[in-house]
């Protein structure tokens, strides 16, 4: 695992970043894909992805994965260092995968002795899980009603864009999307929106697919992606073209280094990233200061 930081002291180097990924950005808010597709398009074309998968979604990430998305997720959270009371915001989130991570993490007895928490502050806790397909926040939702948690006012489900979101200015203490900004049509309307909505001191942490420079890992990557990954969306979720936009999708996203600098450029600070499975995936943290 290596972990990387970007700053903004090197102005010349950190300039040139940011006119690529401009450029990156533009390319990627008008792809689906592989396609080209209008803006307005692409929004209502991953839409019908989600919906469709949205049934079988936590599966396939476990067939996919072998199962260490559920490692990625706990690193993520870990990251995040959840705290009692606090208002926490995860988007694209609506199954919920990441955000009963977070809840487990407050409520966890090991962390309560430790820091001497009291019920008053567990249950000022809010975790809003935005997601803006009502499918994926109904799976969340019968998730947390199997875990005893259906009517828990400690998890806050709600509809919304993460280029528009719903909440008010400085009023998150952290922010997590985990596998969905690469879906957005606007890269940096998110990243801004994230900016917004964080505290002075709030935690942005961004858990996303991502590339895989190592060469002849890269080579079986590329195999199995647009080989197995398809065939296996069609086997388990009825649903072959779902998942090949899913790694079609993964291509077009900015590397690590790019996102990383579009994150900086969104206004945040101690940007870095880590990356996990040689780049598989990356998780890029920064701070609101």
């Amino acid at each position: 695992m290596a972990l990387r930081s970007i700053s903004r002291r090197f102005g010349s180097r950190v300039l040139s970043y940011r006119s690529s990924s401009v450029a990156s950005l533009h390319s990627h808010a008008t792809s689906f894909g592989f396609q080209q597709v209008k803006e307005e398009e692409k929004s209502k074309l991953v839409g019908n992805v989600f919906s469709n998968v949205a049934s079988s979604y936590d599966i396939m990430n476990d067939v996919m994965s072998g199962g260490l998305h559920r490692l990625w997720k706990e690193r993520l959270v870990g990251k995040l260092s959840p705290f009692a009371g606090m208002k926490h915001l995860d988007v694209a989130g609506g199954t919920g995968d990441v955000a009963f991570r977070i809840f487990d993490a407050v409520n966890s007895v090991k962390r309560r002795a430790l820091r001497k928490v009291d019920e008053d502050s567990l249950e000022e806790t809010q975790i809003y899980v935005c997601d803006i397909n009502p499918n994926m926040l109904n799976v969340g939702k019968q998730r947390a009603a199997e875990r005893g948690l259906g009517d828990n006012k400690s998890l806050v489900w709600v509809e919304g864009d993460a280029e528009a979101l719903s909440f008010d200015d400085n009023s998150m203490d952290g922010y997590t999307i985990a596998f969905g900004i690469r879906n957005v049509t606007h890269i940096e309307k998110a990243l801004a929106e994230a900016y917004r909505v964080l505290k002075r001191g709030g935690r942005f942490l961004c858990l996303e697919l991502s590339h895989v420079d190592i060469p002849v890992f890269k080579d079986v990557y590329d195999l199995y992606s647009f080989k197995v990954i398809p065939n296996l969306g069609e086997l388990i979720a009825g649903d072959r073209e779902s998942y090949q936009y899913l790694v079609e999708s993964i291509r077009r996203f900015p590397p690590q280094e790019k996102f990383a600098t579009m994150i900086a450029d969104a206004g945040f600070e101690k940007v870095e990233y880590e990356n996990l499975v040689g780049g598989v995936v990356a998780i890029h943290s920064a701070i609101k200061l």
